[in-house]
């Protein structure tokens, strides 16, 4: 944002989410306006998905602490992170994450059609062999969570994935399967800002 640019002011637009109401800003807990006021600045706009979240504040605070960890306390990239969100996303025709998250997808991984590829057919996604196993085995967990055997695990670590790297692609898939279900359930509609995003 350049320098001399107004910081813009969280909005908290009422079709963030099509099924339940989004509150005023004036009427949230100061900590929640807080973190409103941060990730606009950061961004540019008011991510839906926290304007949607916050109707309830007590679960707002734990879905945000929850995510922060997953891409702050992790040694998977956060390329590899996003790529998970929308292999998984894309198998759960989830648009609010296909889209938000597609456009971080193009961002880190600096891909421009990566996004894509994963939203439609991650196996036909232009990725390396290692990368390949872990979307594999987030796609297990996401459509066949029964079926997940050791040898899930054990393709991680063929591929190369550390003990703490493995842990955190099961941890990444399954907080983004509950992600995708409340979004949908919701009907949280992503940011126009999201569809033109690393283009």
């Amino acid at each position: 944002m350049p320098e001399n640019s107004a910081e813009p002011e969280p909005d908290l637009r009422d079709d963030a989410q099509r099924r339940f109401p989004v509150p005023d800003y004036e009427d949230l807990p100061e900590d929640l306006r807080e973190r409103l006021d941060e990730e606009t600045e950061r961004a540019g706009f008011t991510p839906n998905v926290m304007a949607a979240l916050s109707y309830k504040p007590s679960h707002f605070r734990a879905f945000m602490a929850f995510h922060d960890a997953l891409v702050e306390d992790t040694t998977l990239d956060r390329a590899e992170v996003e790529m998970i969100v929308v292999t998984v996303s894309g198998r759960n025709d989830c648009l609010y994450c296909n889209v938000a998250h597609g456009a971080l997808v193009r961002i880190y991984a600096e891909d421009p059609l990566l996004a894509d590829q994963l939203v439609s057919n991650h196996r036909a996604a232009d990725v390396s062999d290692e990368r390949m196993a872990m979307l594999e085995v987030a796609v297990t967990l996401t459509e066949e969570p029964d079926a997940v055997t050791t040898a899930d695990l054990d393709l991680l670590y063929e591929a190369g994935y550390s003990e703490e790297e493995v842990w955190d692609v099961g941890m990444v898939a399954a907080f983004f399967n509950l992600s995708n279900r409340m979004a949908t359930f919701a009907d949280w509609r992503p940011n126009e800002e999201f569809y033109t995003m690393g283009r």
